[in-house]
């Protein structure tokens, strides 16, 4: 009787953690079919070459060096709306004979097409954006952003502060007049999640500019990414950590630069540097696109 009931403890005991393992099972299957069908496009906007490669360093590393840079934005799109990140080079560029060089020399850029006709490429128009979030507002990152002027601009505050000052409004009025027109304004503060579900988490990593942020996404078939706003601009400096003598605050960037790398390893996530040709390359081209 004894062994009896000795067995009979034993394969309930192991009849419960079979159970709760099915559930557990159950339960991380019924996760991952909920997770939202996100859709990202990836898009030129230009081309940058850095001529004086040493502003990304605030050594000597690279002086006398160049480098050619892609200059992406993306179209993300969730059963819950559509978001444009970034907004590549100004679109004045488009049609020049030739590309253009800055006064100082330090960078030469081109474009070769406007926003309207790419999107097109994927069937949609500018009023088919729900949001634009900018990762930060340099030149080559805001280009066509006024053009999203229906649109509802998501922005760190402390980038909104920065941009739309009365200093940066004299020194940089190009800056300026390329958001100005974004009147539909949500200001945040820190991480957002744009769609409530984790999929599309706008994440404040300062240091770049004020308000610089990145982009986490959580895709269906691809498993997480990271597209990397100017956090790095090449993969040299990920490996080292350097920071560009133009950033806003170093010691920031250091900050923001550890957070980024945690979150990354926390969420196994893929990260994709913007400025990378070799990373553009790797995202499929509009109109197709990673799921």
């Amino acid at each position: 009787m004894k062994k009896l009931l000795i067995i009979l403890l034993v394969v309930g005991a192991f009849s419960c953690k079979q159970a709760k393992k099915e559930a557990a099972e159950t339960e991380v299957g019924m996760t991952e079919a909920a997770k939202p069908e996100v859709k990202l496009y990836a898009f030129s906007g230009g081309t940058v070459n850095a001529n004086m490669l040493e502003l990304f360093s605030q050594d000597t590393t690279y002086t006398g060096q160049s480098k050619e840079f892609a200059d992406a934005f993306y179209v993300i799109v969730h059963p819950k709306g559509t978001l444009m990140w970034d907004a590549g080079l100004p679109e004045s560029l488009v049609g020049l004979p030739e590309p253009f060089t800055s006064p100082d020399g330090a960078f030469t850029v081109s474009r070769k097409d406007s926003v309207a006709n790419q999107l097109a490429s994927i069937d949609m128009t500018v009023d088919d954006i729900d949001f634009i979030a900018l990762s930060h507002t340099h030149f080559d990152h805001i280009g066509h952003a006024n053009v999203f002027a229906g649109s509802t601009w998501l922005v760190q505050e402390k980038e909104y502060d920065f941009v739309t000052s009365e200093d940066n409004q004299k020194n940089n009025p190009d800056i300026y007049n390329s958001i100005k027109d974004l009147t539909k304004v949500k200001k945040i503060n820190g991480d957002y999640d744009v769609f409530g579900d984790g999929s599309v988490v706008m994440k404040f990593m300062p240091g770049h500019t004020p308000g610089h942020q990145v982009l986490y996404l959580d895709m269906a078939e691809h498993g997480p990414l990271m597209l990397s706003g100017d956090m790095y601009h090449f993969y040299e400096n990920r490996e080292y950590r350097r920071v560009p003598i133009f950033n806003y605050d170093v010691a920031l960037t250091k900050k923001s630069m550890g957070e980024f790398e945690a979150f990354a390893e926390e969420k196994g996530a893929k990260v994709y540097l913007q400025h990378s040709k070799e990373d553009f390359e790797k995202l499929p081209q509009a109109p197709n696109y990673l799921q």
